[in-house]
């Protein structure tokens, strides 16, 4: 049995028109070749650069433990410096990731190494973030919690790419209250005899390099697995869709206090019920 997945689209190169209409309107990811060969970053941006630039920074890390009912939202499981990151991702697999790491705020010269692409959306310039990961790190398959639309701009190395849209929800084993499916999921291997339902999910993939940029539509769910060590930067933009901005508000104000809420009323209780949740009304 093998995954229901298309190859997502290639361009490369795209006019702001050709991508509203032909990604944007319908909502559909698309891989973008060529198109920031003018920034800085393109030729600038390899480990060895933010090991110069950010050596001293102290950096979260996140690994692929299962969820916990005393971690918070987001909360690392460890830090270190960048430099001890960076040797760390040169000499040997790591499962450690950095997640979310706002440039903006950490290294401000970095700004001077690219430029908001005009694509037809208003990204928000306050919220450039980098991901970095080593050799077979990976996501959970997960949906950002602002369902908003993200441009995913990869530097160095090679990165494998797994998404749906929210239509293929029935069939992912979704964690309720949670923007994860279920854990114990290998989506880059997946075996369809524990997890049935997986052979009805329509999704799309794709392998990632250095310079490409990556669409994801609003509230698409996405697995990312570091095929060699690299890292990656994201602009986003708020969701159009006025039930996608809707679910946002919802994540971000009911959804999040609520599961934070129930971790600290029933403890690991509580993480153990969605997780057979997420089974037993999959199955259904």
């Amino acid at each position: 049995m093998t995954w229901n997945l298309q190859t997502i689209p290639r361009v490369k190169t795209i006019t702001k028109a050709d991508f509203i209409k032909h990604y944007f309107k319908p909502q559909k990811p698309v891989v973008i070749e060529q198109f920031i060969e003018d920034w800085p970053a393109y030729t600038k941006w390899n480990l060895d650069y933010i090991n110069q630039v950010a050596g001293d920074k102290v950096v979260p890390l996140y690994d692929d433990r299962p969820v916990d009912y005393k971690d918070g939202f987001n909360e690392p499981h460890a830090k270190m410096k960048m430099s001890e990151y960076i040797d760390l991702l040169k000499k040997e697999p790591t499962k450690y990731r950095i997640f979310l790491w706002n440039i903006l705020k950490e290294v401000p010269e970095l700004q001077n190494d690219f430029s908001y692409p005009d694509f037809g959306l208003k990204l928000m310039k306050a919220m450039p973030m980098l991901f970095f990961g080593g050799k077979d790190s990976h996501t959970f398959m997960h949906y950002d919690i602002d369902l908003a639309n993200i441009f995913h701009f990869h530097f160095q190395g090679e990165k494998e790419i797994i998404l749906f849209d929210q239509n293929q929800n029935e069939y992912l084993y979704k964690i309720p209250h949670a923007l994860i499916t279920h854990e114990a999921i290998d989506f880059s291997n997946p075996d369809f005899e524990k997890w049935p339902a997986l052979k009805n999910a329509k999704g799309f993939k794709t392998n990632l390099k250095h310079g490409e940029i990556l669409y994801m539509p609003e509230g698409y769910w996405h697995y990312m697995k570091y095929l060699t060590p690299g890292f990656s930067m994201s602009l986003r933009a708020i969701p159009r869709n006025p039930k996608n901005f809707g679910k946002a508000i919802y994540n971000l104000f009911i959804m999040r206090n609520f599961d934070n809420l129930m971790r600290r009323i029933r403890g690991q209780k509580w993480i153990n019920w969605k997780n057979e949740q997420a089974v037993i009304r999959t199955n259904k």
